[in-house]
């Protein structure tokens, strides 16, 4: 019987062992796409939203040999779409920071106090990176 106590103990450290291995993991992987993702813009979706007005037009026109007529045709087409890719891109942007979100509340609470202060410092730490990134596509505008 006491054995089985002590077996039965054991396994629920391997597996508490297991899931803050695993939520680490995961946090890190969430993170490191997320740094990747805002310092690569070619990752971040269709390119031709980040090339200025007309740009998806003159692409077409130079991969198809449109004709003025198509242009004229197409342009309003365009147009048309790009509020809705807009609207799409806002709301799936707001998702996913609540998914992000969730996802780190869930992996904190696996943590132990230490740990929670580590990944509290690391969040922190992503989170003034990203400000600074901001800051800075700021300021280069201007």
């Amino acid at each position: 019987m006491r054995d089985l106590a002590q077996n039965k103990k054991s396994n629920e450290q391997n597996m508490k062992r297991k899931l803050i291995t695993l939520a680490t993991v995961c946090a890190v992987a969430l993170t490191t796409i997320s740094i990747a993702q805002a310092q690569d813009p070619a990752s971040k979706g269709p390119r031709w939203r980040d090339h200025g007005k007309g740009n998806m037009l003159e692409h077409l026109t130079k991969a198809f040999n449109l004709t003025p007529d198509q242009q004229a045709k197409i342009q309003p087409i365009l147009e048309q779409a790009k509020p809705q890719i807009v609207a799409i891109r806002q709301d799936a942007r707001q998702k996913i920071k609540a998914i992000r979100e969730n996802a780190r509340t869930q992996i904190r609470a696996v943590l132990t106090p230490v740990q929670q202060q580590k990944f509290d410092a690391f969040q922190k730490a992503r989170e003034d990176m990203r400000k600074a990134r901001e800051e800075m596509r700021d300021a280069a505008k201007q």
